[in-house]
C-alpha cells in the first residue's frame, strides 16, 4: 500500500481533474457549431488535446497514488464542471447541486484519511 497522499499529489490530482473538465467545456463549445465546420473541428481537436494531456498525466499520477484514492479525487470533476458551467455558460447552480458536491467532498475526505 502506498503512503498517505501529500498535498502536492492532491494538487496534481486536482490539476488533472481540471484538465478533464476543460475537455468537456471544449466539447460543449464544439456542439454550438455545425458538424465538421471549421469552428467545430477547432473545439473538437482542443477537446482531444486536453484528453490526451489528461491521459498522460493520469497515468503518471496513478503510479504514485493508490487507485482508490485517485478515483475518489477524480469525483471532483463534478465540482469543476459545475463551476465552469456557471462561469462560462451562465448555468444555474441549485441547492441540490451544492448538497451533492458537499457529499462528494465528504466522501473524498473519508477516502483520503490515513487509517
Amino acid at each position: 500500500m502506498k503512503s498517505r497522499i501529500s498535498l502536492v499529489l492532491i494538487s496534481a490530482l486536482q490539476g488533472c481533474t481540471i484538465i478533464f473538465a476543460v475537455s468537456s467545456i471544449c466539447g460543449k463549445l464544439a456542439s454550438r457549431y455545425d458538424f465538421l465546420s471549421e469552428n467545430y473541428l477547432l473545439w473538437f481537436l482542443l477537446e482531444l488535446l486536453f484528453l490526451g494531456i489528461y491521459a498522460i498525466l493520469w497515468q503518471q499520477i496513478i503510479k504514485k497514488v493508490d487507485i482508490s484514492v485517485a478515483y475518489a479525487n477524480k469525483a471532483t470533476v463534478i465540482f469543476w464542471s459545475m463551476l465552469f458551467a456557471f462561469v462560462i455558460f451562465n448555468e444555474k447552480i441549485t441547492l441540490m447541486n451544492i448538497i451533492g458536491v458537499i457529499l462528494i467532498f465528504m466522501g473524498i475526505v473519508m477516502v483520503n484519511r490515513n487509517d
